[in-house]
């Protein structure tokens, strides 16, 4: 049966993981509740803690939940977009990128579904209105928030929070990007992204979340993550700026 908001039958949940048996089988739970036609992929690295094995459990009970296993822990990036390079080599018109650990509430998924009407991707934000963050430390909270507004600054980009991880996809964005040349991980990747997609002249929507911190297992941020998202956007945005100005000076020569 096709999804009236798509047109298709084709919507994958990638969810990358590590160490999330925990939290598996109730975030798969509530995503299937929440979209019970959608296609649910795992993609596991070689998580110590069982979690693959766990992941080929509930596909053995339900086939449209898949998984994707990998070598090693090689980073939030590298398992998104293997999962965005599966999902484009099957017939798939919508992916969904999502946390394994429930900071995510698939319950927003049909909302965030019916804002690509206008759009080729949406941002599951915690920073419009109606947006909220519940159980984060202050200190977690105003990181957050000024690296959103360092990033947006730098880049030049509307959007309240590039930093988001939970997105919606149209097929024709991912396919359209050089996906081979994104290298960024973890909290760069989602502005490495989210700014490709800009500079590529698609929309971008922003659907207010209540954002969860997890309750079980380790939150994967680190220390040289945040620095190497610093790192690259400054990188970026001088780049950016210089581009701007020797097109001003060109147009000024002729």
């Amino acid at each position: 049966m096709a999804d009236p908001r798509t047109g298709t039958t084709s919507v994958l949940v990638v969810i990358p993981t590590y160490n999330e048996r925990d939290n598996l089988a109730a975030i798969t739970t509530r995503i299937r509740a929440a979209l019970p036609d959608a296609h649910v992929l795992v993609v596991d690295d070689a998580s110590p803690d069982g979690t693959g094995a766990l992941a080929d459990q509930i596909a053995s009970r339900d086939p449209l939940v898949h998984v994707l296993h990998r070598a090693g822990k090689d980073g939030l990036g590298a398992a998104y977009l293997a999962g965005f390079g599966w999902a484009l080599e099957r017939d798939y018109a919508v992916v969904v990128q999502m946390d394994a650990d429930g900071s995510h509430p698939p319950e927003s998924l049909p909302a965030m579904l019916d804002r690509l009407a206008d759009a080729e991707m949406v941002l599951g934000s915690r920073y419009v209105r109606g947006g909220s963050v519940v159980n984060w430390p202050k200190h977690r909270e105003v990181l957050s928030r000024g690296g959103n507004l360092y990033s947006r600054l730098a880049l030049g980009l509307p959007q309240r929070d590039i930093t988001a991880g939970y997105r919606v996809f149209r097929r024709e964005v991912l396919a359209g990007l050089a996906l081979g040349d994104v290298s960024s991980q973890g909290y760069c990747f989602q502005i490495d992204m989210a700014w490709r997609v800009a500079r590529a002249g698609f929309r971008i929507a922003e659907h207010p979340i209540v954002f969860t911190e997890r309750e079980r297992g380790a939150s994967k941020m680190s220390g040289s993550i945040v620095r190497e998202a610093l790192w690259r956007v400054t990188l970026w945005g001088a780049g950016r700026i210089g581009w701007g100005s020797r097109r001003t000076q060109n147009a000024l020569s002729t």
